[in-house]
């Protein structure tokens, strides 16, 4: 479950005494290509102790997929942090009332690798994060303005390069030695089933299941009167790639069939991103039209007629 950090004063609170005591993790969507390229969001993770950026990745908007990719380049260059310190954004708290205790698909992560989440409930609390966000978009924006670049692909191969001369310029030394992170202790298969959406779903008599509209099926499993009214994983990956675990063993599965996608639901951080996305998209089809047998247009083709016949 996590935690909240009690609310701060003006001022924020001391920084910690060691390395990754804590982490404070955020997201800042801002017009980083001024201009030259759409808007983006810079997901930002900053060690309390030393100000130091310890991850940075350009995405489309601030998503589960967006944190979920940054914690596992964190994960890679330094290893687990105690504890991450975020808002209260709906990738990190369920903020549905009474279902608050809830964990989110990022929050479940974490707990899987023995990370504790806290979520900060005034701006202050996470303050060194809130203050690398206003530097970031005076000082990564100028920098990338000199290189020109003006799309995500060529600002996150810089970011390494930018963060290094950041930490060397800004970075203070840690009132302890210790380093807090840890190895993580998972391979890579297992982390990709960690670092994915998961769901739990019952299975039918017939071994058949509903996951992401559509319904599927064990193979290989025979009659499976064992496995009857168990309850699966179903592990969807941010490449689009399912896996269905059951006590952490890997389960064959067909599709059956297939529904139409549903409509993403968008908070108040994606809306503008989504409205962005739709015009470019719109625009690049000026001259759409529906398709010959679409009901809209078959309902105006016996009126038509008539006018024609009259």
């Amino acid at each position: 479950m996590a935690s909240e950090a009690a609310p701060g004063g003006a001022r924020p609170p001391e920084p910690s005494a060691s390395r990754a005591g804590l982490v404070q993790v955020d997201g800042s969507p801002h017009d980083w290509f001024e201009g030259r390229g759409p808007r983006r969001a810079l997901i930002v993770f900053v060690d309390d102790a030393t100000s130091r950026l310890l991850a940075l990745g350009f995405f489309g908007s601030e998503t589960t997929e967006a944190y979920m990719e940054t914690l596992r380049a964190h994960l890679a260059a330094h290893g687990r942090p105690a504890a991450p310190c975020s808002d209260r954004y709906g990738v990190f708290r369920v903020n549905r009332k009474g279902s608050e205790d809830a964990p989110t698909q990022f929050t479940r992560a974490l707990g899987t690798l023995d990370i504790e989440p806290i979520h900060a409930s005034t701006p202050q609390a996470k303050g060194r994060v809130e203050r690398a966000n206003r530097t970031l978009q005076d000082r990564l924006v100028k920098e990338m303005r000199l290189r020109g670049i003006d799309g995500m692909e060529a600002a996150n191969a810089y970011l390494p390069e930018f963060a290094a001369d950041f930490n060397r310029r800004f970075g203070a030394a840690p009132r302890e030695a210790e380093d807090a992170h840890r190895p993580v202790p998972r391979d890579a298969e297992e982390l990709d089933l960690i670092l994915c959406e998961q769901a739990t779903r019952k299975l039918s008599k017939n071994l058949t299941f509903q996951f992401e509209r559509r319904e599927c099926q064990l193979v290989g499993e025979g009659r499976g009167r064992r496995l009857r009214g168990a309850a699966v994983t179903a592990c969807k990956g941010f490449d689009g790639a399912v896996a269905v675990l059951l006590d952490g063993r890997r389960l064959a599965f067909r599709v059956l069939a297939e529904g139409e996608a549903a409509v993403a639901v968008e908070d108040e951080k994606g809306v503008r991103d989504r409205g962005d996305a739709a015009k470019a998209a719109q625009a690049a089809r000026p001259d759409w039209k529906p398709a010959p047998d679409h009901p809209w247009r078959r309902a105006f083709k016996p009126a038509a007629a008539e006018r024609a016949a009259a």
